[in-house]
């Protein structure tokens, strides 16, 4: 039987030539579908962790946190980060936690090595300000870390205001937290509702704020959902069009083409993105009809019909 102290762990993906993982480390990040949690380890499970660090301050302190509670003493945690994406933190807020810290620079980014302390501090304070909570200006159970995780993000709330009663069978792409979901299933005829979301924490976040029959749950990637094609009466989107940071247009398209293929004939999508996306051509292109249905504050909904 293997010794736990050999599990080796990777968050994220960090660039090879930054800071490589061992080979068959298991992943942890909640952005991985199907990846294991950080917060189900037992302390000193793992005998080494490689983090590419999230950028948010909050989030990074939590998932740091969560890792160095769970290497065995004397463990190492490589951790790296763009330099202008919490790099230039990593150092100070490795020591606030009493590791000894080896720092470099390479490609744009800061790593640091550290040996875990036989007794890190302040771990419990940073993992209770990462851990999910209700937020009352959410309405709901949420996360840091997650898509507008401390407000409804003002484009779901204008779709949210604007949707028609839904009825059928219908899906949620990139559904955060729930929030246009609450508004779809306000409506009796809508059969089932199936709420999808990259993001571990967010699906979790939405099975705490809907407890309906109606709803289901996955965490996956849209653009590889396996859904059957031509079996949804509604798609709802508030798209991303972010991919690791970085402003990636093309993945709201794919979800659009996504919605086209799921939809029944006559089936519809509504979308709200912000003004300066370009969804028009893509739109046109996989649906009959696309109709602007707002224009106000930086967002623009359509209503696309198969």
């Amino acid at each position: 039987m293997t010794d736990q102290t050999e599990l080796h762990g990777v968050y994220g993906a960090p660039p090879r030539e930054v800071a490589e993982a061992p080979a068959g480390a298991t992943q942890f990040s909640p952005l991985v579908p199907g990846a294991g949690n950080l917060e189900d380890l037992a302390e000193g499970a793992l005998a080494s962790l490689t983090l590419l660090a999230p950028p948010g301050t909050v989030e990074r302190r939590y998932a740091v946190a969560l890792g160095l509670k769970a290497l065995a003493p004397g463990g190492r945690l490589t951790i790296a980060a763009p330099k202008d994406k919490g790099g230039s933190r990593l150092k100070k807020e490795l020591e606030a936690f009493g590791c000894l810290v080896n720092e470099d620079s390479r490609r744009h980014h800061r790593i640091c090595v550290v040996r875990r302390p036989e007794a890190p501090t302040g771990l419990d304070d940073a993992i209770a300000e990462g851990a999910p909570r209700f937020v009352e200006a959410v309405d709901g159970w949420t996360q840091p870390g997650v898509f507008s995780w401390d407000r409804i993000d003002p484009g779901s709330a204008l779709l949210a205001k604007t949707l028609p009663p839904m009825a059928g069978k219908g899906a949620d792409f990139g559904c955060g937290v729930g929030v246009l979901a609450k508004a779809v299933l306000a409506a009796p005829k809508v059969e089932s509702l199936l709420l999808i979301d990259l993001d571990r924490r967010a699906i979790e976040a939405a099975r705490r704020n809907i407890e309906d029959p109606r709803a289901s749950f996955a965490w996956t990637d849209v653009r590889s959902a396996g859904i059957e094609p031509g079996s949804l009466d509604f798609v709802v989107m508030n798209p991303p069009f972010h991919d690791g940071g970085t402003e990636d247009k093309q993945l709201g398209q794919t979800f659009i083409r996504q919605a086209a293929n799921t939809l029944r004939r006559s089936g519809t999508l509504w979308l709200v993105a912000n003004r300066h996306l370009p969804y028009e051509r893509v739109l046109a292109e996989v649906f009959k009809v696309v109709t602007p249905r707002v224009d106000t504050g930086g967002y623009k909904i359509f209503e696309a019909r198969r």
